[in-house]
């Protein structure tokens, strides 16, 4: 038999009275919601403590650290080199750089001189607490004189407001200083020259030795030496002041020792005699040093007209 009709109108009343009362109920409050403009967002605040005072003396340390990070490493590098720490595993520095810390000779060497201009601006009391803090501010002043080094990096500290300066800061003011010390290039073609090293590691082990000019460029000349031929910047140069007959004696000394470098066969003690000649602090060579080399170009099979001698 089918339930009365009259159970299920009060049960569909009842469902519906109550679906009424919570959309009333939902409806009462929306409209008692605050408008979002105007709502307040309560923020927990975080509390920062301070640095002790030590721990702003580790900060400080820290972060010297790292901006000499490059000063350090050009300066490791410089030791390593010198007293040649790499010996036993590589036969070069030059292969010892890339191979344990991956720096080609370009790199290791702007590394290296960026220390040394470093150790510079340290010896000027003006440039006590601005120094610089990556290689890049540092490497257009390399090829500097120091005095001028600590010129530039003083006008440089200037004209970035009292700060560290950026590298093409650095740049512009050397560019500066280049054009305001313009020297004409005075040197003539076969003039004897003598090589002043100071701060220029390419010329390491050339200092005191003697060239002869072969080519003159407007801020450097091309000069022929024992054991090759160099591009050496002006500041690297200085004229021995040789009369022509004295700069033309040297000439023959430097073909000669010329040509028996050619020889693939040249042992050492050969190589150390012309090395010597190829430091001469005058224009002629003695009785003894003649002698020897003389007695190398006949061991060679040369003479000074460059033929080979007939073995008797």
């Amino acid at each position: 038999m089918a339930k009365p009709p009259s159970n299920r109108k009060k049960a569909t009343s009842a469902a519906s009275t109550d679906s009424t009362s919570a959309a009333n109920s939902a409806n009462e409050d929306i409209s008692q919601q605050v408008d979002p403009g105007s709502a307040t967002i309560t923020v927990t605040a975080v509390k920062v403590t301070e640095l002790t005072q030590e721990e702003q003396s580790d900060r400080l340390h820290l972060e010297r650290k790292v901006e000499r990070a490059f000063f350090e490493a050009g300066k490791a590098l410089a030791e390593l080199r010198d007293r040649r720490l790499y010996r036993s595993t590589h036969k070069t520095f030059d292969e010892y750089c890339l191979d344990r810390f991956g720096y080609n000779r370009s790199r290791s060497y702007q590394l290296v001189d960026a220390a040394l201009v470093v150790d510079n601006l340290q010896k000027c009391p003006q440039i006590v607490d601005i120094l610089p803090t990556a290689e890049g501010q540092v490497r257009p002043m390399t090829k500097l004189e120091p005095k001028e080094q600590q010129e530039v990096w003083l006008r440089a500290v200037e004209f970035a407001g009292g700060k560290v300066p950026t590298g093409r800061i650095v740049k512009d003011v050397v560019q500066r200083i280049m054009e305001r010390t313009k020297v004409p290039n005075t040197y003539q073609i076969g003039e004897v020259c003598q090589i002043l090293v100071k701060d220029n590691p390419e010329l390491r082990g050339k200092g005191g030795c003697w060239g002869i000019v072969s080519a003159v460029n407007e801020f450097s000349c091309t000069v022929r030496m024992w054991d090759g031929e160099y591009t050496v910047g002006l500041q690297h140069l200085k004229s021995y002041n040789y009369l022509p007959a004295e700069c033309e004696q040297m000439r023959e000394i430097c073909d000669r020792i010329h040509r028996l470098r050619e020889n693939e066969n040249l042992e050492q003690a050969a190589r150390a005699v012309l090395k010597h000649l190829g430091e001469l602090k005058r224009p002629y060579l003695t009785v003894v040093e003649e002698k020897v080399l003389s007695l190398i170009e006949q061991e060679y099979g040369v003479n000074e007209g460059n033929k080979p001698i007939a073995n008797s």
